[in-house]
């Protein structure tokens, strides 16, 4: 029971009403007078508890029982029909002859008010390869360069440095068990991207991983004819997401949303350098001992079979 909080009577109420009448014998002038109500709502509960009992002292719902002017039934599916072929609100209340709050109250109560309600919701992409080193992600972060705080620490946006530029995260993550890694870079050719992944390539093999593929998104550095012949001469089968799908590449989006709350923007830096100078000591930090969720809470190094307590000294 939803009771507003000026109600005088509540079931509890109704039923003193009720025994001051008939059991104490009150008249219904008296009782209408203690308890704050008038003599007709007096005589209307000592009827219903009479009629119906204990229930009939309980709320009821004010809708009318009959409404002659209720939308019919064949309106409603012609007004659920026409929204299912994504027509407007206002295309159905023109075609139908009904007013376009109906509609929009109509479809609002069968949950089709959104056009986004007309398609069931894609599946979740979430795969896993089999072993370290069958698909390595690959993606880029654009940070701006500064030489002081900027206005996430500050506040004013009008403290900058001008013609600062910027640079670029090159970073990657193997599919299987999220050891990632990451290098700084002036720019996004696709020699920066060759660069990047022979630092990449060098990692993971001192980690024991050798890769079979690699996973980029369609910027031009990775569909430049440097980065395709390295990518041959490394033995790399190369694969590229859905055209402006990030979810593709959820991996490598979900680790660049980490690392940006992380490292990037954990903490004041006095320029774009210092923050850079950090890079190392947190991938450190996220590859052998921040918990994963999707790793059952364990670091992503413990998927690959090594000692973590023999190789926490050698990648600080």
């Amino acid at each position: 029971m939803n009771t507003h909080k000026h109600a005088r009577l509540t079931p509890h109420g109704r039923a003193l009403l009720v025994r001051r009448v008939i059991d104490e014998g009150l008249r219904p002038a008296e009782v209408a007078q203690a308890q704050g109500i008038s003599v007709r709502t007096v005589y209307k509960w000592v009827r219903r508890y009479r009629k119906e009992g204990k229930a009939g002292l309980q709320d009821r719902s004010s809708r009318p029982r009959r409404c002659p002017h209720a939308t019919s039934d064949d309106t409603l599916e012609q007004v659920i029909e026409r929204r299912r072929q994504r027509q407007t609100y206002r295309q159905i209340a023109e075609q139908l002859g009904i007013g376009h709050s109906t509609v929009a109250r109509l479809l609002a109560r069968e949950g089709l008010n959104r056009l986004s309600a007309l398609a069931p919701a894609r599946p979740e992409n979430r795969y896993e390869h089999d072993a370290p080193g069958d698909l390595l992600h690959l993606d880029i972060k654009k940070l701006g360069r500064f030489e002081r705080p900027g206005h996430r620490v500050t506040g004013d946006r009008q403290q900058n440095t001008p013609g600062a530029g910027w640079e670029y995260v090159h970073i990657a993550i193997d599919d299987h068990s999220r050891v990632a890694y990451g290098t700084r870079y002036p720019d996004e050719t696709g020699w920066s991207a060759c660069y990047a992944l022979l630092e990449a390539v060098r990692y993971y093999r001192g980690l024991g991983v050798r890769f079979a593929r690699v996973l980029t998104d369609n910027g031009a550095c990775y569909k430049s004819k440097a980065f395709h012949r390295l990518c041959r001469r490394l033995g790399l089968k190369r694969q590229r997401t859905r055209p402006y799908t990030p979810r593709t590449n959820g991996k490598a989006e979900r680790f660049i949303q980490t690392a940006l709350r992380e490292w990037a923007y954990a903490r004041s830096y006095e320029s774009s350098e210092e923050r850079g100078k950090h890079l190392p000591a947190w991938l450190h930090q996220y590859n052998w001992h921040r918990p994963h969720a999707s790793l059952n809470y364990q670091p992503p190094v413990s998927r690959l079979g090594l000692s973590v307590n023999n190789l926490v000294g050698l990648h600080i």
